[in-house]
Parts: structure tokens; C-alpha cells; sequence
């Protein structure tokens, strides 16, 4: 299981699901929780997932394309990095 906690938001991502729902007791016990269910954005971040695949993807497309256009780069063409 991985529990990512960034200030007051928690996301838990886990294979098993009674792990989760075990966390998610715990937590509620110990904690005011409002569980919010499956997320498909976090923090700048774009999740996707596909369970029969057994694929979880993240992006962060958004993020990169608000720099871009911050720093007027918008429209510029991608080249290899050279080394």
C-alpha cells in the first residue's frame, strides 16, 4: 500500500482491498476523514488508472503546459537532448 500525504489530504493506492478499507477504518477511528472515493487529480497531478490492465498512470500535462505558457514557450518545438 502507499499512503502519499501532502498537508491535510491523504491518498491511499493499494492492490488489496481489504488493506483498504482496514486503513480506512483505522483512520476514521483515529481521525476526522471524509472519504472522497476514487480521485483522478491530485496536487497538479492527472491520475488514471485501468484495473484490467492492471495500469496506474500519472501526468502532470497541466502543470507543464501552465510553465510553458508562463514563460511564453507555448509554441516551442521539442529537440533531442544533446549529450
Amino acid at each position: 500500500m502507499f499512503l502519499i500525504l501532502y498537508v491535510d489530504d491523504i491518498l491511499l493506492a493499494t492492490n488489496d482491498l481489504g488493506l483498504l478499507r482496514e486503513t480506512k477504518k483505522f483512520l476514521s477511528r483515529n481521525f476526522e476523514v471524509k472519504d472522497i472515493g476514487e480521485i483522478s487529480y491530485v496536487i497538479g497531478i492527472k491520475i488514471f488508472c485501468n484495473r484490467s490492465q492492471g495500469l496506474l498512470g500519472l501526468s502532470q500535462k497541466a502543470y507543464i503546459n501552465k510553465v510553458l505558457e508562463r514563460f511564453k514557450m507555448k509554441r516551442c518545438l521539442a529537440s533531442p537532448v544533446l549529450s
